[in-house]
């Protein structure tokens, strides 16, 4: 998935079989173990399992080909290197198209490799203002 490429439900789209989409995205969550580079793409591509359109396929398909282009990158420590922790965040706020959701992700390197990244999909604040109101 490119950086400005933004998913959406596509209601318009042609339905793919949601077996197979399943069966994908089940694959790719169990490389984001090993591949912390790939887990917020396959997140974002997760969430349309239930009704998989062409566009989402594209996507996913885009994912394994990155995977297998780079199949030889890997996260490398040395003994000898003197590494340090940094943390990095961002917010990205009604980013979603579909329910103007905002995502804020998290992510962490031990000197120049990513260990961890964690990415979330919050409720819309308007929407917490109704719950918190009743």
């Amino acid at each position: 998935m490119s950086m400005n490429q933004k998913l959406t439900k596509d209601k318009h789209g042609k339905d793919v079989g949601p077996s197979l989409y399943r069966s994908l995205i089940g694959s790719l969550l169990y490389l984001t173990a090993s591949r912390p580079d790939i887990s917020f793409s396959v997140g974002v591509c997760a969430r349309y399992q239930a009704t998989p359109k062409e566009s989402h396929l594209k996507a996913v398909k885009r994912i394994i080909r990155y995977v297998h282009g780079t199949a030889e990158y890997g996260i490398w420590y040395s003994k000898e290197s003197n590494s340090h922790l940094a943390g990095y965040s961002d917010t990205d706020w009604a980013g979603n198209i579909d329910d103007r959701k905002s995502t804020s992700g998290r992510c962490f390197y031990l000197g120049n490799n990513l260990v961890t990244c964690i990415v979330k999909s919050k409720i819309p604040f308007h929407s917490l203002l109704q719950k918190l109101n009743m």
